[in-house]
């Protein structure tokens, strides 16, 4: 309960900015309804004038508060609407419905695994590498540091253009931009946790002549089991924005990205906020699938205090 509570205390206080920013944000579009309605903004004031800010309007016009929580198409949406319409296309909806969030966060989702799973097999494979090559680590560290300073949206459109011009599309490039953004933590967090061991526990094995294998198995890869799984939370959340982020430049159909591109061009806020929080639900979801397991898998090795 003691861990809990400031995690509920910072999503309180989130809301309650979230709910009180609402007012100001939608205030001038529920005043233009309110005009067009045939109601009056202000006693005293003409409705056509625009010159107040939203909280100005507001607490000229008290009784159109209320309205600014239920605006059909909101500059902010209030909490319950995005609520409601996750609840319509995520609970309402049949899963193979293109409506559904399931359906879209399934096409998300399984680039998000492909990608996640190239990138970890590939920073893990450099890992070792580093560390056990003098060579790859003056050369392919710096790289590796170096591919990060890419910004994404400029990368990701090239690979989906090169791609596609040798005719793939798809899964493939979505999950080579997926893997682009998560095999640099594990590459990190792997080196660390490799190089984690000291100089007497790494004595004590040329004591009994272990072979670099052996201590790689036995000393070296057990000792970066933490610092793997901190690297695979990570990796998995930058996963699957590298999934989304590709779905934006492609036009696509399906998936998160696209759910958000829609709700941008046809002007349906709501549909967006919708898509983000489902993405976000996702991505804690993963990240708490790789706790749980990071806990027994330590609990098993018995490094559950570590």
């Amino acid at each position: 309960m003691k861990s809990i509570l400031p995690v509920l205390t910072v999503i309180g206080a989130i809301l309650m900015i979230w709910v009180v920013a609402v007012v100001p944000m939608n205030m001038h579009l529920t005043a233009d309804q309110a005009q067009r309605d045939g109601f009056a903004v202000t006693p005293d004031t003409p409705m056509a004038r625009q010159d107040y800010s939203g909280l100005g309007l507001s607490l000229r016009n008290p009784s159109l508060v209320g309205l600014t929580y239920v605006q059909e198409r909101p500059r902010l949406p209030s909490p319950h609407q995005v609520a409601v319409e996750m609840w319509k296309t995520i609970v309402m909806q049949r899963v193979t419905s293109k409506r559904s969030l399931v359906y879209h966060g399934w096409v998300t989702l399984s680039a998000t695994l492909l990608g996640f799973a190239m990138g970890t097999t590939l920073g893990i494979t450099l890992a070792v590498g580093i560390v056990y090559s003098r060579a790859m680590d003056m050369s392919v560290m710096p790289w590796a540091i170096a591919s990060q300073t890419i910004p994404i949206l400029a990368l990701a459109p090239m690979i989906i253009v090169m791609l596609g011009a040798i005719g793939i599309h798809g899964l493939l490039p979505k999950s080579i931009i997926s893997a682009y953004l998560s095999f640099f933590p594990v590459v990190v967090g792997m080196v660390k946790g490799l190089r984690s061991p000291d100089g007497m526990q790494l004595d004590l094995l040329r004591t009994y002549y272990a072979s670099a294998a052996q201590g790689f198995w036995k000393l070296r890869l057990p000792a970066s089991v933490p610092y793997l799984f901190a690297s695979l939370k990570i990796g998995i959340s930058a996963s699957l924005v590298g999934a989304i982020v590709a779905e934006l430049p492609t036009g696509a159909r399906a998936g998160f990205g696209a759910r958000m591109l829609v709700g941008d061009q046809y002007g349906q806020p709501l549909v967006t906020w919708a898509a983000l929080f489902a993405a976000a639900i996702t991505a804690a979801g993963l990240v708490g699938l790789f706790s749980l397991l990071e806990r027994l898998t330590l609990r098993r090795m018995g490094m559950a205090g570590t």
